[in-house]
């Protein structure tokens, strides 16, 4: 049984953000629980989110966001004059990344003595010591949709946007690979359909 199944078949409509680029993203370092500054590219990246969303009709939707600094950032840009109220939800925040947080692609690959191509894209956060693992993520994140009662625009992180869409799709994890996970745009998911703004 996957956690998808906790989740309504009728799952509210969700509109996705990720969080607009920060240092290190731009230097290839790992977050996680951990945070940076968004950059001037981040920082246009989230204003370009709120354009995305100024035409759409948000009446009823929710607006929660994860508490990290780079994501309270984003939201506090995107949705400028869009919403009276933000929430913050630590269902939101980013995939813990135990001792890696902070670690680059190439560091961790030198820790396991392997070549920086066989971390993958995904399978190194399984790694991680201490991590959160993207099960667990996984599984948090269909709790947190679960408890949603009507439609919500979310701010979020890489991964959790990623895990957040497969369980609001009824997708397993199996589907990671299938989802684009881009920062500056709006992912919707609504009625079983997957798309962007």
């Amino acid at each position: 049984m996957t956690a998808a199944l906790a989740i309504p078949s009728c799952c509210p409509e969700v509109l996705v953000l990720r969080h607009g680029q920060t240092e290190w993203n731009a230097a290839g370092r790992l977050q996680g629980h951990l945070d940076s500054p968004l950059t001037e590219k981040g920082l246009r990246q989230a204003r370009r989110q709120h354009e995305l969303l100024q035409p759409y009709d948000l009446t009823g939707f929710r607006f929660i966001t994860s508490p990290q600094g780079r994501a309270r950032k984003t939201a506090e840009i995107a949705l400028a004059g869009l919403a009276t109220q933000i929430e913050t939800s630590s269902e939101l925040m980013e995939i813990g990344m135990g001792a890696w947080a902070g670690a680059t692609r190439a560091e961790i690959a030198q820790e396991r003595m392997i070549g920086l191509q066989d971390l993958g894209q995904i399978q190194f956060y399984d790694w991680a010591p201490g991590g959160e693992g993207t099960a667990r993520l996984y599984e948090r994140c269909a709790a947190f949709l679960g408890q949603l009662t009507g439609p919500a625009v979310l701010v979020t992180h890489g991964m959790t946007s990623l895990c957040l869409r497969l369980c609001a799709l009824g997708w397993g994890l199996d589907r990671l690979a299938d989802l684009p996970s881009g920062q500056g745009v709006v992912y919707r998911v609504k009625a079983g359909h997957h798309d962007e703004l």
